[in-house]
């Protein structure tokens, strides 16, 4: 209620043309550290570092000292048959694989020539289907940070040459 009047007071009056004084208004009006707009003013970051969400807390309070007879259920229902319950224990015995390592040849990259020769046989690899297109993106990914590492290298060796022939 105070925003709206305030805000009508700013459009209709005189008084509060000045940028100043309307930051004023608009400060007067922020609640729980946010300004009118819902956004958190400056120098409030919201919550604090490891501060956690109210319905999670109550979760866990509610769920205190069930987990061993929750886990039991659970394991009960899977031997029993259950297919949801079956695939809750199985994730957590064996959880999914989120990489896998890729193998195929590649040849070893001593400078950054090299890199194209590596490329070409992540290209043959892709074509061959020995790796996934996606696998091999992530390949050529990690041959191209190399190839810049080892030109990076390679500079560095070369004006270290200059400023010791130099001096």
């Amino acid at each position: 209620m105070e925003y709206f009047q305030a805000h009508s007071q700013l459009q209709h009056s005189n008084s509060y043309k000045t940028s100043k004084q309307a930051k004023f208004v608009l400060a007067v009006d922020m609640k729980n550290g946010r300004n009118t707009d819902g956004k958190f003013s400056d120098g409030n970051l919201g919550r604090p570092k490891g501060s956690r969400n109210k319905a999670t807390i109550a979760i866990e309070s509610l769920l205190q000292g069930q987990a061993e007879a929750l886990t039991q259920t659970a394991i009960a229902k899977a031997l029993d048959g259950d297919s949801i319950a079956l695939r809750l224990c199985m994730d957590r015995i064996a959880p999914p694989m989120k990489d896998k390592p890729v193998v195929f040849p590649l040849p070893q990259m001593l400078d950054a020539m090299d890199a194209s020769e590596a490329a070409g046989s992540v290209l043959s690899a892709v074509s061959d289907g020995t790796i996934t297109p996606i696998e091999g993106t992530r390949v050529m990914g990690l041959i191209d940070s190399y190839r810049r590492t080892l030109e990076l290298t390679e500079i560095e060796q070369r004006l270290q040459v200059l400023e010791n022939s130099n001096a």
